[in-house]
């Protein structure tokens, strides 16, 4: 009996102290490394949304490209959202790039635009000029360089390509 005591006395119970602080150290080194990354994709999920308004805004330009009338007529401008700012979605009528502003939550104000530009065979858009052959869209973000066989967007897009979505990077 008096055996069994010592050994039951001798055996751990629970864990030490380095042991749980050895645990707190790794689930901190995580979450430092976790919320940076959830942070960029929550933005990256907004800035998705100002690409689905865009959808109707590409339609127009491109009906009217194969009209050969101003590349925004008939576009209305959408109501502000929750990402994107009011008249965040516009159209140039001259080259029918379209444009995208989103709101202060997304990304800084005047570093939260995005650029959405159409060629065909590699030369832009224009009025005057019907196209021959299917319209390429071609997204950019800040720093982004011109796409191979393709002419690069007349305004400066802002939007950190950190954010942007894989296409527009």
């Amino acid at each position: 009996m008096y055996q069994r005591t010592i050994l039951l006395k001798k055996r751990q119970h629970g864990f030490t102290l380095i042991e749980l602080m050895i645990v707190v150290a790794i689930v901190g080194i995580l979450a430092a490394i976790a919320v940076p990354a959830y942070q960029d994709y929550v933005s990256r999920s907004r800035v998705t949304e100002g690409l689905a308004l865009a959808a109707s805004a590409k339609t127009a330009v491109a009906e009217n490209a194969a009209a050969g009338v101003s590349l925004d007529e008939g576009y209305t401008a959408n109501a502000a959202t929750r990402n994107v700012v009011a008249s965040g979605v516009r159209i140039n009528q001259a080259n029918g790039e379209i444009e995208i502003a989103y709101a202060s939550n997304v990304a800084d104000d005047g570093a939260n635009t995005l650029v959405l530009k159409p060629t065909v065979n590699g030369v832009a858009l224009s009025t005057d000029k019907r196209p021959v052959g299917a319209i390429r869209w071609d997204c950019y973000a800040s720093g982004v360089a011109a796409r191979a066989n393709s002419v690069g967007p007349a305004s400066t897009p802002t939007l950190d390509a950190r954010i942007a979505p894989s296409e527009c990077r």
